[in-house]
């Protein structure tokens, strides 16, 4: 059976051609969505962002991620999100952090855009109420919650599980070497993505998707053995 988890594979360059490139090897080995990192770009501005996703002709998330949660925007959070909204005609899907000002979080979502609400923690796994309430917050805003958070023991990485289990349409990772497997049991929790790499690493812990697109379309457990030896 296989995994109606969809693998997303994101692109961070700084240059058109670098970026167009990427895309078609991400195509070619099987992503089901690109992830495009506008916080890579050199200069990126409106325009250009819009053209290279048409270019691209591919099911793409476009994010412009604040360096407050691990991005590389050096500008206003009033410029990013006017690079964002002028994504919402050609991007599937529109990735904005809920830590953003609500006004500007819903200059994107007031123009029907499909969207993300993120929260990223690069430091801890806070604690499953706290996530809850992240999540709960997320959802009222858009169509998809995100949390990424870094375990510091396998407990941190239990508790991103538990809270997979709380919720549909809700992406959560564990970061880190620690967390790695929970990219691929957010498969078992019907998570509308997962994150993996081709050729560039945005985030400690991923996998490559050759090794995810195995891993998601196999059973971990084969219960057929254990029925099998009574």
């Amino acid at each position: 059976m296989y995994s109606e988890t969809k693998i997303a594979i994101p692109i961070f360059q700084s240059k058109k051609e670098d970026i167009l490139r990427i895309a078609n090897d991400c195509i070619i080995k099987g992503a089901d969505i690109l992830e495009l990192r506008i916080d890579g770009m050199e200069n990126p501005n409106p325009k250009l962002v819009k053209e290279i996703i048409e270019e691209i002709n591919f099911p793409t998330i476009a994010t412009n991620r604040t360096s407050k949660e691990g991005g590389s925007f050096k500008g206003s959070d009033e410029d990013r999100v006017a690079i964002l909204r002028e994504c919402v005609d050609v991007a599937d899907f529109i990735d904005i952090e809920l830590q953003t000002e609500r006004s500007l979080i819903e200059s994107i979502t007031e123009t029907g855009a499909k969207t993300i609400i993120s929260y990223h923690n690069f430091n801890l796994t806070p604690d499953l109420d706290f996530l809850i309430d992240i999540v709960n917050q997320e959802k009222e805003l858009g169509d998809i919650a995100k949390i990424a958070v870094m375990p510091n023991s396998l407990e941190d990485t239990l508790t991103v599980l538990a809270l997979l289990s709380h919720f549909d349409d809700t992406v959560a990772i564990s970061m880190g070497e620690l967390g790695s497997y929970t990219r691929v049991i957010a498969s078992k929790f019907n998570a509308p993505f997962t994150f993996a790499v081709a050729n560039d690493s945005t985030a400690p812990g991923q996998i490559d998707i050759d090794t995810m697109k195995v891993l998601l379309n196999s059973d971990l457990i084969n219960t057929d053995e254990f029925e099998n030896t009574e």
